[in-house]
């Protein structure tokens, strides 16, 4: 191993990341970035097919973010925001609200989909409060759902591994059954209304002690790539209004395109209160996030400072200059590149490829919504059962296919496929090619415990 290599597995502790496998491992590290591609230390060169978790929308080292941050470089690369106001996060403020659906008018930075989460937790926790209404303190949120890593969005998911770990942590939410069309013995109408009816049976139950619905629309992401029947979401925000509490919509993974629009919420004309926004904001760039939302309630913080109705959160780099030039400069490469009209025909082969996919041995199911797409690895087709944990699956093909020029990340045994917005065909189709070829020729050796590589 080289210096970086050895210095990391001594300094640094990865995320998300058993550390003893780590230790054992010899560490990938990466150099440099150019379009989908990725160069590490050894000059070896990799598509990048989850964009970097889900962030690199426009593929790495674009120009025209490079350019927006090097301006900004030269003027202040930071200034407060408490107290104070800056021209970068004005311009994008008022572009969010453009841009985004009708009704969110007012935007507050953070610097991760984990923050932005737990700024719209207690917004709308506050909302109510400075209504008067001081019981509402409860969240909704589904099963399988995940919003992040602070200890509001760890409360409001519903991953079962951080509850069984950090559950003494944490307030606790009302969790409400997650349609998942594969797991459900029925259609996927069925699976929705079924869901759907349980969701209003508990805002029945809980109205008068709820704030808000948590939700991440269409798509749930860290579960293994949910993606909702249609319907269930404009459903959800129908339920929401009937019983009064606010609906949160969690854009943090769907957003900036990655459905084929510029927002999940679009595509079933879901108009939430709060919207949370980060990881392709920046085009993947730099830590900035944005929670946005209504007027109606911005206008319940609005009092004397003795009324203590002030909301009370904010980070030192909020609204941070050179990220807000950043996700300005990924706004633009959008409009002049027509990121989102181009996106059919990835669509179409990404989709074409999975179907080639899906009539493979230990291919479950295949799943996208736009570019987010998942391959459900199961021991058994028929049965659906799944291979156990321990034998890390989908991790040890996604190591395979790094020797084929190919770096993905797997959610458990579901290996997700979400690359940069800008790849070409040519370049998805290679992707997917190696996909295809890994599960077909070495998943059914590393089944049978005998592969070898090479």
């Amino acid at each position: 191993m080289n210096n970086l290599q050895q210095w990391d597995q001594r300094y640094v502790w990865h995320p998300f990341t058993p550390m003893k496998l780590w230790l054992d491992s010899e560490p990938l590290v990466i150099e440099r970035g150019e379009g989908v591609y990725l160069f590490d230390t050894e000059g070896r060169r990799y598509i990048d097919g989850v964009s970097s978790l889900w962030c690199n929308v426009h593929g790495h080292n674009h120009p025209v973010i490079n350019a927006a941050i090097q301006e900004q470089l030269g003027k202040i690369a930071h200034s407060t925001m408490l107290g104070l106001a800056s021209g970068p996060s004005i311009e994008l403020a008022k572009q969010l609200v453009e841009i985004t659906p009708d009704g969110l008018d007012k935007v507050f930075y953070s610097d991760s989909g984990a923050t932005a989460v737990e700024i719209a937790i207690k917004i709308a926790f506050q909302y109510w409060r400075n209504l008067g209404e001081a019981k509402r303190t409860r969240f909704v949120a589904l099963k399988q759902s995940y919003h992040g890593d602070t200890m509001g969005s760890v409360s409001v998911g519903g991953i079962e591994i951080f509850h069984r770990i950090f559950g003494p942590l944490t307030f606790k939410s009302i969790f409400s059954e997650s349609p998942h069309p594969y797991r459900f013995e029925g259609s996927a109408d069925q699976c929705r209304e079924h869901c759907l009816k349980e969701m209003d049976k508990l805002l029945a139950e809980h109205g008068d002690e709820v704030a808000a619905v948590v939700v991440e629309p269409l798509v749930q992401g860290a579960a293994g790539l949910i993606m909702h029947p249609e319907g269930f979401l404009a459903g959800v925000a129908k339920l929401a209004k009937e019983h009064g509490v606010l609906l949160i919509a969690d854009e943090v993974a769907t957003g900036f395109g990655k459905t084929g629009t510029m927002f999940a919420c679009e595509q079933e004309e879901v108009r939430p209160d709060i919207m949370c926004l980060a990881k392709g904001l920046t085009g993947g760039y730099l830590p900035v996030a944005a929670t946005l939302a209504s007027e109606r309630i911005f206008e319940a913080f609005l009092a004397e400072p003795y009324l203590e109705t002030t909301f009370y959160h904010g980070h030192t780099y909020t609204g941070n200059a050179l990220g807000c030039a950043a996700a300005l400069g990924c706004l633009r490469v959008f409009e002049q590149e027509k990121t989102l009209e181009n996106l059919a025909g990835k669509i179409e082969l990404l989709e074409k490829q999975l179907g080639r996919i899906a009539k493979l041995d230990y291919v479950g199911d295949v799943r996208n919504r736009g570019v987010m797409a998942a391959i459900e690895l199961v021991a058994d087709k028929a049965s659906k059962a799944d291979f156990a944990c321990e034998r890390r699956i989908g991790a040890q093909l996604c190591e395979l296919m790094r020797a084929k020029g190919v770096l993905l990340r797997p959610l458990g045994n579901v290996l997700v496929i979400m690359p940069p917005l800008s790849i070409s065909l040519e370049q998805l189709q290679e992707l997917m090619e190696v996909v295809s070829e890994a599960i077909e020729q070495d998943l059914p050796k590393l089944v049978l415990g005998n592969y070898v590589a090479g």
